[in-house]
Order: structure tokens, then C-alpha cells, then sequence
């Protein structure tokens, strides 16, 4: 009797397993390098690399996409299978998504051109300019609620140049560590920090529907990267980048 039950058990158990298997996740993000790019048709960066040993060590199939932000974005709140990166981690955000992090870590600088003079000392004392800002991302949200002028762009490359054509005064960036893009994009010591006004860390963040086993599954992975020195030996991975790049 007891090896009856038994088998019936192992049975339901199996069906189960075969009826419910880890779903393979659709993972967007954008051009950010040296966190998200192309290079050749591999998406990689800093970012990506942690995502991609998340996935591996949780035993997940996934796919990664890079789209611009507002898609990306998009994307993972209304599939039921996909995650964006690197995201904000925001009040405002937070019942929309399950967290997988942190994965990395930002300043929020106001920049400007050094051929000007701004007397900005705090925040609310950039209000009597116009700020440029990404369409759609965490600084745009942040500085709109708070009743700044923003002049958003479809890209956040494009800012500097609006700045340069005195388009905008100011360009509210998201500088992380290694970051050399103004310099390859030849704005170095033409575009420099007026003021540091938030510090934020990133995540990856999935749609609702993702099963929380698998986020705890996630999180649980990352964790043991940051035990094992897995994360730290990612980000110097990319130490020489901008050099390499020029």
C-alpha cells in the first residue's frame, strides 16, 4: 500500500514538473556602455556580465535584447517573461517589479559646458534652467515630479551635443564608474560636472509574473558573486576600457 502511495506521489510530482518548467526570460537594456553595448552581434558590458552570471548560475535560459530605454523598459512591464537592466530602483517603481540586486551603483550630475559659469550649489538652485534628460528614465520621472523644465531627448547622447548648441544649460547624466563616453565622444573637458544631486544603485527588475522561486533563485546567485569576488573581478574586466576603445 505504502509503495502504491509512494508512486502515485512520484507520479504527480513528475507532471507537475514536466507541466511547469523555469520559464526562459526575454532580458532588455539599452546602449550604455561600458554597462550595455554591442560589440560585433554579442551584447556585453558590465552590466550584461553580471546578468549573464546570474542567469548561468540560476540554471535560467534567457535571451538579451538592447532596444532604447523607453522599449526596454516597456518591454519587461508588460511581458510576463522579461526583466530589464540596469533600472533605478525607485518609490515610485517599486510595485511594479521584483528586484534582482544591486547590480551596480551611479551618481546623478548635472552637467554643463566649462566655457560656463553656474552658481548651483543644491538642486533646487538648477531651477531657473533648462535641464536636458533622457525621455522616459529614472532622472526624467525624478526631476519632472519635482516641477523642473526638462527638455527631454530620445537618447541621452544626444544631450551633450544640446548642450554644446546651447539648446539646454544643463544635462542631467548618470556617470558610473569607468565611464569614458564623453571622452571617446570627443567632449572631454568640454562637458563637466556642475553638481552631484542623488546616488542611486541599479538593478535588474522583472515583470510581476516572473515566479519568485526564480528571483530568489537570482538573488541568491548574485549574492554568492559577491562572496566569491565574481562581481569585483567583472567589473575590472573592463578597467581598460576606455583606453582600449579610443
Amino acid at each position: 500500500m505504502k509503495t502504491t502511495v509512494l508512486a502515485a506521489l512520484l507520479a504527480v510530482a513528475c507532471t507537475w514538473a514536466r507541466a511547469e518548467p523555469a520559464p526562459r526570460l526575454y532580458l532588455t537594456t539599452e546602449t550604455s556602455a561600458p554597462y550595455s553595448m554591442r560589440e560585433g552581434d554579442r551584447v556585453t558590458g558590465i552590466g550584461t556580465d553580471m546578468v549573464r552570471e546570474i542567469m548561468v548560475r540560476s540554471g535560467i535560459a534567457y535571451s538579451i535584447d538592447l532596444l532604447p530605454w523607453k522599449r526596454a523598459y516597456t518591454a519587461a512591464l508588460e511581458r510576463k517573461d522579461a526583466c530589464v537592466y540596469s533600472t533605478t530602483r525607485t518609490p515610485e517603481r517599486e510595485s511594479h517589479f521584483k528586484w534582482i540586486g544591486p547590480i551596480g551603483e551611479a551618481e546623478w550630475v548635472l552637467m554643463g559646458r566649462a566655457d560656463r559659469r553656474f552658481d548651483v550649489r543644491t538642486l533646487d538652485d538648477a531651477r531657473a534652467y533648462r535641464v536636458g534628460t533622457y525621455n522616459g528614465d529614472a532622472r526624467d520621472q525624478f526631476l519632472r515630479a519635482r516641477g523642473f523644465n526638462v527638455d527631454p531627448a530620445p537618447n541621452d547622447l544626444i544631450n551633450p551635443r544640446k548642450l554644446m548648441m546651447d539648446r539646454i544649460d544643463l544635462w542631467a547624466a548618470s556617470i558610473r564608474r569607468g565611464s569614458l563616453t564623453l571622452d571617446r565622444l570627443g567632449y572631454a573637458g568640454k562637458v563637466v560636472p556642475v553638481l552631484v544631486f542623488n546616488r542611486i544603485r541599479v538593478y535588474l527588475a522583472c515583470n510581476r509574473a516572473v515566479p519568485d522561486a526564480l528571483v530568489a533563485r537570482m538573488n541568491g546567485s548574485l549574492e554568492a558573486m559577491e562572496r566569491d569576488g565574481t562581481s569585483s573581478a567583472i567589473v575590472h574586466k573592463y578597467d581598460g576600457w576606455g583606453v582600449k576603445s579610443r
